[in-house]
């Protein structure tokens, strides 16, 4: 027995050991509850986007050292990616602000150029993201330039016009179809889709409240400046071609009507909804086409709206709802949050209840119990993935977690840059200085890993702690985890154990702190269940010991 203890406890405490002097990659899994796969992200501040191993460890690498991130990058199922890309404000400082792109670029697993395109001039810009279709397509988002002339005739307060110019967005469906061109087969305006109540004598004036499949000219929280909408996330529903567009500065989705023409597309008729490309939906805060408060507003400043489907299928419960990282509704804490826009196939549109979209409110909402560690007031992302667990991005951090069902958190990776630049491992990787603008996971099984090298080559940090994983992994086997079942762990004031089958081969129970003390002792008589209290417990690790054999682990927490 003492023998046993004591070489686990050299284990446990070299864990403890790793996790406290490893400051990014990897610092945290637990193997057994984590959904197994890879992870794609594409850190800002440099221009390599990073297929790495749950420990951390590169698996995959394409290499660019003119461009940075212009941000959205994907991966698909042949197993190419790709990539939004572009050099800040030297790319266009004409039209530039956060999430400024240039280009898009298609590279194989080799980091072979297959296809690029470049939408980028004084008149209009690439930005944020992107979205790929299942006919090689891909939507982009772009800002286009108005003039102020155009603003004022359009029905914009002059007052609100600070930069002289106002740059609404717009859709284009871009044809991949050879290595340097790329054709624009379909468009969609927001400036084709306006109401304004403020002059009558010019366009677009009306009842803005009557009207919510309209977009008010004069909702602005930007200050006047020229990046009206900011744009920052853009996904596509096949099923029922559809396209959601997270707008910032209205706190809002929209979904348009993809099933259109580009002529359909500019006005209000036409498409399988036969509303044209007005919003067919809207939700998150009634306030923009006045029809609600302050009180009624559900979005703050959110990034990476989609559709829950990456990976999943129908069966799972939440599929084909919308998920978004809500990056501002605290003013040191953000959320992640799922909500169900309920669509009548017979009226191919969405239901609204008092003039207002619904649903009333979010199916589900997460915040961390941390909550400054999950806070990022831009970028930023969520997935729901195959297991039921959750993979989150507070992008400007960069700190990438993962919670399983019970909210436990169950994997942590710190981006490891600084800067641009890679840092050691056992140095800091300063918040704002490693943002990042998403991270996905794909499972083992995706298409596009099929008859690829997946063997770890490195990592991203510098000088990294090659033995973290393979120790924590060793301490996590799940041969010593699966035992006996806790409730609650991590706890604070009382563990309930159930021994199940291990009651009868057992003759008692032990618990022992990090440094060998005793702390709980019984003898068992047939007891399946027991329950102890740890009030007086320090906040720590505990193994658990039936007879002689480690049967698992508890953390006190408080």
């Amino acid at each position: 027995m003492v023998k046993f203890y004591t070489s686990f406890l050299l284990c446990i405490t070299m864990v403890i050991g790793l996790q406290a002097q490893n400051t990014v990659g990897t610092i945290s899994y637990d193997v057994n509850q984590a959904y197994d796969g890879y992870n794609l992200f594409f850190p800002h501040g440099q221009g390599n986007a990073f297929l790495i191993n749950n420990c951390g460890e590169v698996v995959n690498k394409w290499e660019d050292p003119n461009f940075l991130p212009g941000n959205g990058v994907y991966l698909t199922e042949d197993g190419d990616i790709f990539m939004c890309k572009a050099n800040g404000a030297a790319s266009n400082p004409n039209i530039h602000a956060g999430g400024g792109g240039e280009k898009i670029e298609k590279r194989d697993w080799d980091n072979n150029l297959l296809w690029e395109f470049t939408h980028n001039s004084t008149e209009y810009r690439l930005h944020h993201d992107i979205a790929l279709l299942p006919n090689g397509n891909v939507l982009a988002i772009a800002w286009e330039v108005r003039d102020s002339m155009e603003a004022v005739q359009a029905g914009r307060d002059p007052s609100k016009i600070t930069e002289s110019v106002i740059w609404p967005d717009k859709i284009i469906e871009v044809q991949v179809d050879g290595p340097n061109s790329g054709d624009i087969v379909w468009e969609w305006h927001a400036w084709d889709h306006l109401v304004q109540d403020f002059d009558p004598t010019k366009d677009n004036f009306g009842v803005v409240a009557d009207h919510p499949e309209k977009i008010n000219v004069n909702f602005d929280t930007s200050d006047g400046r020229a990046d009206w909408l900011h744009a920052n996330a853009i996904d596509y529903n096949a099923t029922l071609d559809h396209i959601v567009l997270s707008v910032p500065t209205f706190s809002e989705v929209w979904i348009i009507d993809h099933s259109t023409t580009t002529a359909q597309a500019a006005g209000s008729t036409g498409g399988l909804s036969g509303r044209g490309g007005d919003l067919l939906y809207r939700w998150g805060n009634p306030q923009a086409y006045d029809n609600g408060t302050e009180a009624d507003r559900k979005l703050f400043y959110q990034h990476d709206a989609h559709w829950v489907d990456l990976g999943l299928n129908g069966s799972d419960p939440d599929f084909g709802k919308i998920a978004v990282f809500n990056n501002r509704i605290g003013d040191n804490y953000s959320e992640v949050a799922m909500f169900n826009p309920p669509f009548v196939s017979y009226d191919w549109g969405y239901l609204m209840n008092g003039g207002v979209f619904e649903p009333a409110d979010f199916d589900w909402t997460y915040t961390h119990p941390e909550s400054v560690k999950m806070y990022s007031n831009i970028l930023s992302s969520v997935q729901k993935l195959p297991n039921g667990n959750f993979l989150i991005l507070a992008g400007r951090p960069g700190y990438a977690f993962e919670i399983n069902a019970n909210e436990d958190i169950v994997w942590e990776y710190i981006n490891p840059h600084n800067s641009g630049n890679p840092v050691s491992q056992g140095d800091p990787s300063p918040s704002n200085l490693n943002l990042a603008f998403s991270f996905k996971r794909y499972a083992p099984d995706f298409a596009g890993f099929d008859g690829k090298d997946l063997t770890p080559d490195g990592y991203v940090e510098l000088n990294p702690d090659t033995e973290f994983c393979d120790i924590l992994i060793d301490v996590e086997d799940p041969k010593l985890f699966s035992d006996i079942e806790i409730l609650p762990n991590p706890t604070a004031d009382f563990i309930r154990l159930d021994l199940g089958d291990k009651a009868q081969d057992a003759d008692w129970i032990s618990i022992y702190d990090v440094v060998g003390n005793l702390v709980y002792e019984k003898v068992l008589t047939g007891d399946k269940v027991i329950e102890v209290s740890v009030d007086d417990w320090a906040n720590g690790i505990y193994m658990v010991q039936l007879n002689n054999t480690f049967a698992a682990k508890v953390m006190v927490a408080r």
